[in-house]
């Protein structure tokens, strides 16, 4: 090969060489390029994703917050928007456009939202002599007008509602709502025309508002006594001719003063109870949540005519709660060695007494919630203290011992204070005079009375036709007084004339043949109940007044079963019988109003 065409082969490889390398540069520039520009592309989809997929999720928060805010504002109102303290009420209505409220409250006053123009122009504007107006006359501003929303009645002056505390929040929803009336049958009561058919919320809660006033007057005694009236005029108190200090708080109640009357403390029914037919009807057992599994053997009510004990022979003691309808059962107390024969409140209400066949008893103190167990009795040696019958001061129990002795047992302290004996056995007892004498009666036929202020006996006459004395029971007057024999008969007495001397009964009762174990007298002595536990439906009503019984008690078409014990609520209303089977039947008695 020669040099010229060796020298031109190679320029020619150097040539494609160079050309091969600025190819490749180009291609590798034009690849680094594009890797660039798609990398710039990816980053910005992605910041567009994680933007979308950002701002989403804020929008998500967002919708959520506005969603729990419209639930919390649907259920407790607007609460968002709270008010401005710093203005006045009439100023913040001025500039959200409300109207002027319906109603205020007046914690000042006795809650009572109706109040008449008539009765506030007369408190507010008091005249002088000469007919004009005080203020006028002392030169100071006349009293601000008075404004009556017609909707509710309710009288609002400008001054009485800037001494009003402002209100928390103010719900703005409530004058944008309408509500139509019509359309609820339960809501048409609300209408004050004929056509009305839509109004606003503020107008729709202010008659609720007054509509529950008038349905729920509320309980008197839970009203804030109003601040004591002054008095205008002294002299006119100083001339009240009846000296009686009133005290602040209770001037309106002055012409109602129970000492400026002759009236009777304690309201009674003025229609005298008829004899015949009765007026009764049977309600829901007072024991129906929990009987007795034993037989009753004793049932009284409390002194608030609420609360009822019975107690058994399966040795525990319940409490009721009678209302008539539920009667619900407030506590039990179980007492493991004593099946018990009596149980009995003292008349405080504050402890009850229970016994049985044993020589102590129970003391069961309701405000400390204890339990006691008591005897035996120091210096006697009885073996039961079943029967008992506890004094009406709260003072004395009296229990039946053995030979004819009655025990005499201090109430506060439990002790033995004294003891009283008859001459053949002691088998009944009953207070009177308020607890100042004793009654007893057993197996002589004899009926004793006792001063338990000197402890002596100041009577004593035989029963008319009584060979052995079971029952005694006073009315609570202790004006009569009756007793039952072990051969049914029920003898009525007034006490003035059997310790006169007069031995004749009022009325003697033999609607019975078995043993009398209970008398009771209801509280105003028109009823005498008499049961005998060893016969079904042994147990007769009497009118007292008449001395007849009632011909439609017992109940014909239900059965008593063999009761064993009675007592009346303190008003008359109830009258609970309990019976072997340890259940204790309820009645209402329609003459008496109150329980």
């Amino acid at each position: 090969m020669s040099l010229v065409s060796r020298t031109s082969w190679e320029q020619k490889k150097k040539f494609e060489e160079v050309a091969n390398k600025t190819t490749l540069d180009s291609i590798g520039q034009e690849l680094n390029s594009e890797d660039k520009h798609n990398s710039d592309n990816l980053k910005r989809k992605k910041r567009r994703r994680e933007h979308v997929a950002s701002s989403g999720e804020k929008d998500s928060k967002v919708e959520q917050e506005k969603e729990m805010k419209r639930l919390e504002s649907f259920l407790f109102g607007t609460i968002y928007s709270p008010l401005d303290f710093g203005k006045e009420a009439s100023e913040y209505r001025e500039e959200e456009g409300l109207a002027e409220p319906l109603f205020i409250v007046n914690k000042s006053t006795n809650n009572e939202i109706e109040s008449y123009v008539e009765e506030l122009n007369e408190e507010r504007e008091p005249l002088s002599d000469d007919g004009e107006d005080r203020e006028e006359m002392d030169g100071a501003q006349p009293a601000p007008p008075m404004k009556m929303l017609t909707g509710n009645q309710i009288v609002v002056h400008e001054e009485e509602l800037n001494k009003e505390k402002k209100p928390a929040w103010i719900d703005e929803e409530e004058s944008m709502t309408k509500v139509d009336i019509m359309k609820v049958p339960r809501l048409r009561k609300l209408r004050k025309e004929a056509g009305e058919g839509l109004i606003s919320g503020t107008d729709y809660v202010s008659r609720l508002r007054a509509q529950h006033s008038r349905l729920n007057p509320g309980t008197e005694w839970a009203h804030i006594d109003r601040k004591s009236e002054r008095v205008r005029d002294s002299d006119n108190e100083s001339d009240d001719e009846s000296g009686i200090t009133v005290a602040p708080g209770y001037e309106r109640i002055v012409s109602d003063d129970i000492l400026r009357s002759n009236d009777e403390l304690v309201v009674k029914d003025r229609v005298k109870l008829l004899p015949g037919l009765l007026e009764y009807s049977r309600l829901m057992d007072a024991n129906g949540e929990e009987p007795s599994n034993g037989p009753i053997n004793s049932i009284q009510f409390h002194r608030n005519g609420q609360l009822l004990l019975t107690a058994g022979l399966d040795r525990r003691l319940r409490f009721f709660q009678v209302d008539g309808k539920r009667n619900t059962k407030v506590q039990s107390i179980f007492i493991e060695d004593c099946p018990i024969h009596k149980a009995s409140f003292l008349p405080d209400g504050s402890q009850v007494i229970l016994s049985g066949r044993r020589k102590f008893f129970y003391s069961v103190d309701l405000v400390k919630a204890s339990v006691d167990k008591i005897g035996p009795l120091t210096g006697r040696e009885e073996k039961s203290l079943e029967v008992f019958e506890v004094s009406n001061d709260s003072s004395i129990i009296a229990f039946i011992g053995n030979e004819g002795y009655i025990l005499l047992v201090s109430t506060r302290t439990k002790e033995l204070i004294g003891t009283l004996k008859m001459n053949g056995s002691a088998r009944s007892l009953a207070f009177a005079d308020g607890g100042q004498r004793l009654l007893s009666s057993g197996g002589d036929g004899h009926v004793y009375h006792w001063d338990l202020r000197t402890r002596t006996c100041i009577h004593k006459a035989v029963d008319e036709g009584c060979l052995s004395g079971s029952s005694l029971c006073t009315s609570p007057d202790s004006s009569l007084f009756a007793a039952g024999s072990t051969s049914g008969i029920v003898n009525i007495y007034k006490e003035d004339e059997f310790l006169g001397g007069k031995r004749k009964p009022l009325k003697t009762i033999e609607s019975l043949s078995t043993q009398i174990d209970c008398l009771k007298f209801n509280p105003d002595a028109q009823i005498l109940a008499l049961c005998s536990r060893m016969k079904k439906n042994s147990l007769r009503l009497v009118h007292v007044p008449s001395f007849n019984i009632f011909s439609n008690w017992p109940p014909p078409r239900s059965s008593l079963q063999y009761p064993r014990c009675l007592d009346f609520s303190p008003g008359g209303g109830f009258m609970a019988v309990g019976n072997a089977s340890g259940k204790v039947l309820l009645y209402k008695l329609h003459h008496y109003q109150k329980a």
